[in-house]
C-alpha cells in the first residue's frame, strides 16, 4: 500500500503529540478552567483595529489555540480584513464587535503610533472593551494594547506594563504604574510588553487556564525555545543609539 506522507502523519505519534494529548486528557492539579458553560473550552477573542502590529494577536493566538476545547476568533469593529501597521498583511476578522456580547478571554494588541491613537480615540471599541471586561475571566494586551486598556479605564490604580518606548507615556497619562517586565498581572488584567512578549504571556495565561503541564507541552507543541542571534531585545540594556536606530525602523515600516 502507497504510504502518503501528511503533515498529519508525520506529527502523529511523536514525543511532542503524545505528551499534549496526554495533557489535555488529564489538566494538572490545580489549574483553573476557564469555560463558557457545560464542558466547552474557553471562548478567546483578539480584537484587531487599522494599524496593529502582525505578531501582537497572532503569537497569542497560535498558543492560545492549542489549549484544549479552545475557541480563538479575530473580532474588529466590522468583519473582514484588517490590515497591520505596515500595510502589508491584513488579518481576516470573523465577527464585528456588535456579534460578540460575552468572552472568557479577550486580547487587546498594540500598534504603532497612528493604529495606537486611533483605537484609544475610538470611543465605540472602547465601550465594547469596557462591556466584554464585565464578564470575562481574563483581559489581556499586547505591547501599546495596555495603553488602550488605560484609555478604556481599565488600567486605574493598577500595575502594568508596554512597549518600552511607550511607559513613560502609560505612566504620565494614566493613573497606572509601569513596570519594566514581560508581563505583569494585576487582578484579571495580564498585560505584555512589546511585540514578542505577547507569546510569554499567552504561555503564562494558558498555565492560569489549563495547568503548568499542558502550558509546558504547548510550548513545546510549538517548539518555542528562543535563541535569538544578537542579545539586544532588552531595552534597559540598550544603548540610546540603538534605541534611536530602532525606532527608526519602526517609524520608516509602518503606514
Amino acid at each position: 500500500m502507497r504510504h502518503v506522507t501528511t503533515r498529519r502523519n508525520v506529527l502523529r505519534g511523536t514525543v511532542a503529540t503524545a505528551a499534549l494529548a496526554a495533557t489535555a486528557a488529564a489538566p494538572s492539579e490545580g489549574a483553573h478552567a476557564v469555560t463558557s458553560g457545560g464542558s466547552a473550552g474557553p471562548n478567546i477573542g483578539i480584537l484587531l483595529y487599522d494599524g496593529y502590529s502582525l505578531l501582537d494577536p497572532t503569537g497569542p493566538a497560535e498558543v492560545l489555540s492549542r489549549l484544549p476545547d479552545a475557541t480563538v476568533t479575530m473580532i474588529a469593529e466590522k468583519r473582514g480584513a484588517v490590515r497591520t501597521d505596515t500595510g502589508d498583511v491584513a488579518v481576516v476578522a470573523e465577527r464585528s464587535i456588535t456579534d460578540v456580547d460575552r468572552l472568557d478571554v479577550l486580547l487587546v494588541p498594540g500598534a504603532g503610533n497612528r493604529g495606537t491613537f486611533g483605537a484609544m480615540t475610538n470611543q465605540a471599541l472602547l465601550r465594547w472593551i469596557r462591556h466584554i471586561h464585565r464578564h470575562t475571566r481574563w483581559t489581556t494586551s499586547v505591547c501599546t494594547g495596555s495603553i488602550v486598556l488605560a484609555a478604556a479605564g481599565l488600567l486605574d490604580g493598577k500595575q502594568a506594563t508596554t512597549y518600552w518606548a511607550s511607559a513613560e507615556y502609560l505612566q504620565s497619562t494614566f493613573d497606572v504604574t509601569y513596570l519594566p517586565q514581560r508581563y505583569v498581572r494585576s487582578g484579571n488584567i495580564i498585560t505584555a510588553a512589546g511585540v514578542s512578549a505577547g507569546v510569554d504571556m499567552a504561555l503564562y495565561l494558558a498555565s492560569l487556564i489549563a495547568g503548568d503541564d499542558t502550558a509546558k507541552a504547548i510550548q513545546l507543541a510549538v517548539e518555542y525555545d528562543p535563541r535569538p542571534p544578537f542579545d539586544s531585545g532588552n531595552a534597559a540594556e540598550a544603548s540610546p543609539e540603538l534605541k534611536e536606530r530602532a525606532l527608526q525602523l519602526l517609524a520608516a515600516s509602518q503606514v
